[in-house]
């Protein structure tokens, strides 16, 4: 498993980010981005920390392992300049939480994190078709996620995402160690959203491809 959605207790998960490595590691991980939540309040501190840590480990861990960024719950039109400081403060992977149908995001926070090009957009509900045909242009990964809530619409995900050619990657949203995944999960998780055959595949191959554009 590749997992570009977790999350330490420097935002709302449970782990330090060294024990979250070494358990994503346990759990038969390739490869790890911590992603905690950041918006102008804290993306100063919580991005540079955890890309210290990544740094300080890095060369004693077969996993890949990188440095990333949650941008949450922010006026849509703050996305974009808060999508470029995480990528001046280190951040590798950017991440967008997008308008998941289980909490109040504000309406066209999507729009305006496929617009500033973050790699990911997180869970993005009710994506309308305009938007993943953007994402298909910008080059914007449509989130598939195995998280209890936000999974409710990955059908619909999937759905925008095979009619507009928009790339799709599965992601855990982990909080905890409960919440890691294997590749045989992660293909149900895909199969219940009515991914099939030659498409699964190509999940699998855009974390990869992810990976190695970024590691």
């Amino acid at each position: 498993m590749i997992d570009f959605h977790t999350h330490s207790l420097f935002s709302d998960g449970v782990l330090l980010p060294s024990e979250l490595i070494r358990r994503a590691y346990a759990a038969g991980y390739k490869g790890l981005a911590i992603t905690d939540h950041v918006d102008s309040s804290n993306i100063d501190f919580v991005v540079p920390r955890i890309k210290d840590v990544i740094d300080a480990v890095n060369e004693y861990t077969e996993m890949k392992i990188i440095p990333g960024a949650e941008i949450t719950h922010v006026p849509p039109e703050l996305i974009g300049r808060l999508v470029a400081k995480a990528r001046e403060l280190g951040a590798k992977i950017v991440l967008v939480h997008g308008e998941t149908v289980v909490e109040p995001v504000a309406p066209g926070t999507n729009r305006a994190a496929i617009e500033a090009g973050a790699d990911i957009l997180a869970h993005p509900g009710i994506i309308t078709r305009e938007d993943a045909e953007r994402a298909k242009s910008k080059g914007v990964m449509l989130e598939i996620t195995s998280r209890k809530g936000h999974s409710l619409s990955n059908g619909h995900v999937a759905k925008m995402a095979m009619q507009t050619g928009a790339e799709l990657i599965i992601n855990t949203d982990a909080h905890s160690p409960g919440d890691f995944i294997d590749d045989n999960f992660a293909e149900i998780v895909l199969r219940s959203a009515g991914i099939e055959g030659d498409a699964v595949k190509k999940v699998f191959e855009n974390s990869r491809k992810l990976m190695g554009r970024v590691a």
